[in-house]
């Protein structure tokens, strides 16, 4: 027999998949997976064939085209008021994930402690561990999804290396307040810990709340990678294209990762969105867009026997099923596509110890006939 160790012992498949796989089995409606079931703009997509077409089709810079570099730096700079060199301190990536594991790769070392917050994306944990870090998870205020900052500071250690942020919070839809960056600010303060800010859904808040970027605070800035992604706010999560800034000192290990896990990223996508994105209203118009599926959806959901649990961003509702079933969450998943026709994910697979609260997530960048026929099928319950 030949013998291996695994890096990552315990992990299967990531559950995003495993539902996928199970609503197409089923012929359910997918509301587990976040991606849409509706077209990006065509005009993107003639923009793609254009660059194609003109000859973008080699090995684009390692760091991105300078286009599209000099425009996330001008987009970051309008947005947060926050100035970041396009050739020292701005990388495409392919997607928001890659950004996160470069960027924990780039600095994460054995022992090196990392606070996250859950339910946390499920990449978070496993990327800290395979580079030899101890996860020291934080668990949010179920419902409301506070944090006690005094309650983080006892997590701290001499071997505390980062902090992990997710704003707009995937899976919860909750948004850090000014009250939290204050809070943050204050405790980082005189120490080396580096933060990973995960922005994904930056341009998805709702009811006229501001989304905050640590970039808009420098005493946080210059300790940050920060994560976002085209594919969120051009419909197109397949292309896996994003970025990441942070301040030069912290790009240039993350590039020492990045040009040997990916070295560059699609260059007709990048060359496409660059062009595609001197349209400003782009991006500023994506949250009205998001708001009104919110909106249906929660006023569907509604008239189901589901609890609704706040969403102020991202492009995901929670949800408690408590009134209706005592089972395990994954358990009334899996059950909800077999005998219902409806995929969502259990939030277990946000926690480190796959902590039940009897709650799942279902995606709303969806048709407002998928919405509609899925709601349809949720009333049985």
């Amino acid at each position: 027999m030949i013998s291996s160790h695994s890096k990552l012992p315990g992990i299967g498949t990531n559950i995003f998949s495993v539902m996928s796989t199970l609503a197409e089995e089923h012929q359910a409606i997918n509301l587990s997976q976040g991606f849409p079931d509706y077209a990006c703009d065509p005009k993107l997509i003639e923009l793609v064939n254009d660059a194609m077409k003109d000859g973008h089709n080699q090995y684009a810079n390692m760091a991105g085209i300078p286009l599209l570099r000099n425009l996330v730096a001008d987009k970051v700079n309008r947005t947060h008021h926050a100035a970041y060199d396009p050739d020292q301190e701005v990388t495409i990536t392919a997607g928001g994930t890659q950004a996160i594991f470069t960027a924990i790769a780039s600095c994460i070392n054995p022992g090196d402690e990392v606070i996250i917050f859950e339910p946390a994306y499920d990449c978070y944990a496993p990327t800290v561990r395979m580079f030899g870090g101890l996860v020291k998870p934080y668990g949010m205020a179920f419902t409301d999804n506070k944090i006690d900052w005094d309650m983080v500071k006892k997590l701290f250690s001499a071997n505390t290396k980062m902090i992990i942020l997710n704003s707009p919070h995937n899976p919860t839809g909750s948004i850090l307040q000014e009250d939290d960056i204050q809070a943050l600010i204050k405790l980082i303060k005189d120490t080396d810990v580096l933060i990973l800010s995960d922005e994904v859904y930056e341009h998805l808040v709702y009811d006229g709340k501001k989304h905050l970027s640590v970039a808009a605070y420098p005493e946080l800035r210059e300790r940050s990678f920060i994560i976002a992604s085209f594919g969120k706010i051009l419909h197109t999560t397949g292309w896996k294209v994003g970025y990441c800034i942070a301040p030069e000192f912290l790009m240039k290990e993350f590039r020492k990762i990045h040009q040997f896990n990916v070295f560059s990223v699609n260059t007709p996508m990048q060359v496409a969105i660059a062009n595609y994105l001197q349209n400003e209203s782009v991006y500023q118009n994506v949250t009205a867009f998001f708001q009104e599926k919110r909106d249906l959806f929660r006023s569907l959901l509604s008239n189901t026997r589901f609890e609704l649990l706040p969403c102020y961003g991202s492009y995901f509702q929670c949800v408690s099923y408590k009134v209706i079933s005592d089972e395990g969450d994954a358990v009334f998943a899996t059950r909800l596509i077999k005998e219902f026709g409806v995929a969502a994910i259990p939030l277990s697979a946000f926690y480190t110890r796959s902590t039940d609260c009897q709650v799942l997530r279902f995606c709303f960048a969806k048709k407002q006939e998928t919405l509609e026929n899925a709601v349809n099928r949720l009333i049985k319950l």
